[in-house]
C-alpha cells in the first residue's frame, strides 16, 4: 500500500495535471503534428516530420508556454474559481500558490531554452507569447470583448510557429485558422456566461457583467453566423476530402448551440454550450486525417 506521503504527493501531482489541463495540451500537440503531416508539409515523408528534432522542440516550446499560460491565469483567478469551480479549485489549491509561480518561472525558462535549439527567431517569438500570455491574465481579460479575442488568438498562437517553420502560408491554412478562431471566441464567450457568478462577485468586466447576457447571446449569434463564411469557402474552393463531413456536421452542432443558447438561463446550460464548442474544436484535430488518408502509408517511406 501506499504510505500517506506519497498518497499526497500523487494527489499534488493530479492537481497540477489539472491546473496545466494536460489533457488541452495533449490535444494541441497532436493538432500540431496532424496539421504539420496534413496540411503544412504534404511531401515530407512522415518520418522526415515525426523526427524533426526542430519541430520536436517548437512543439515542446509551445507546450512549457501552455502550461505556464495555464498556471498564470490560475493564479490570478483563483478567487473567482473558488465560486465558479469549488471543487476544481480545492484539488487545484493541493499545490501552494507559491509553488505554482516557481513552476511558472521554470517552465517559462525551459520554453525559452527549448525554442534556442531551433532559433533566435523562435526564442524571440515564445517570449512575446509569454509575455502576452501574462498580460492577458493580468490585465486584458477583464476588458470586454478584447479579452475574448486575446484568448482566442493565444489559442491559436502556437500554430504560428509550426507555419513559420515550414514557411506555409496558403490561403487555406488561414481559412481553416479563422474557423477555429471564430469558434475558440466563441468558447470564450461562454465562459463568461458560465462564469457570470464569480466574474460579477470579484468585478470582471465581462461583457456580461457589464451588458448583461442578452448582449452576449446576440454577440455569440453574430459569431455563429461568422463561421458560414470560412466553412462555405473551405467546401467549395479547396480539396477537403472526407473532412468536409466534419464541417457540415460543425454547421448542424452550430444551428444546435444557437437553438440551446437562446433557452439557457443557467450554469448547467451554458456548461453544456461550451462542451458542444469544445467537441467541434477536439473533433476537428482528429478530423484533420480525413483531408487523405491514403497520405500517412503513402508517405511512410
Amino acid at each position: 500500500m501506499l504510505s500517506r506521503k506519497n498518497k499526497r504527493f500523487i494527489l499534488k501531482l493530479v492537481s497540477l495535471f489539472s491546473v496545466v489541463r494536460g489533457y488541452n495540451i495533449l490535444i494541441i500537440v497532436l493538432a500540431q503534428y496532424l496539421t504539420s503531416i496534413f496540411i503544412l508539409a504534404p511531401d515530407k515523408r512522415l518520418s522526415e516530420i515525426l523526427f524533426d528534432s526542430n519541430l520536436f522542440f517548437l512543439v515542446l516550446a509551445g507546450v512549457f508556454t501552455i502550461a505556464s499560460g495555464y498556471i498564470i491565469n490560475s493564479f490570478y483567478d483563483s478567487e473567482k474559481d473558488l465560486i465558479n469551480r469549488p471543487k476544481k479549485t480545492m484539488l487545484d489549491r493541493l499545490v501552494s500558490q507559491n509553488t505554482k509561480l516557481s513552476i511558472y518561472f521554470t517552465l517559462n525558462l525551459l520554453a525559452v531554452i527549448a525554442a534556442s535549439y531551433v532559433s533566435f527567431k523562435a526564442v524571440v517569438f515564445y517570449a512575446l507569447y509569454i509575455f502576452g500570455i501574462w498580460i492577458y491574465s493580468h490585465k486584458l481579460k477583464k476588458i470586454p470583448f478584447l479579452g475574448n479575442l486575446v484568448a482566442a488568438t493565444l489559442a491559436i498562437t502556437p500554430f504560428f510557429a509550426v507555419f513559420i517553420y515550414y514557411g506555409n502560408l496558403a490561403p487555406v491554412i488561414f481559412v481553416h485558422g479563422s474557423f477555429l478562431f471564430l469558434v475558440i471566441a466563441m468558447r470564450e464567450m461562454v465562459k463568461d456566461l458560465e462564469n457570470l457568478k464569480g466574474d460579477f462577485a470579484q468585478r470582471y468586466r465581462t461583457i456580461p457583467v457589464m451588458y448583461g447576457a442578452t448582449t452576449s447571446k446576440w454577440l455569440l449569434s453574430l459569431l455563429a453566423g461568422l463561421t458560414v463564411i470560412p466553412v462555405f469557402f473551405l467546401i467549395n474552393h479547396f480539396k477537403l476530402g472526407y473532412m468536409s463531413y466534419y464541417f457540415y456536421g460543425s454547421v448542424v452542432l452550430l444551428l444546435l448551440f444557437l437553438a440551446i443558447l437562446w433557452q439557457s438561463k443557467a450554469r448547467p446550460h451554458y456548461v453544456l454550450l461550451h462542451n458542444i464548442l469544445k467537441f467541434i474544436i477536439v473533433a476537428g484535430v482528429f478530423c484533420i486525417i480525413l483531408l487523405d488518408a491514403s497520405v500517412v502509408l503513402n508517405r511512410i517511406f
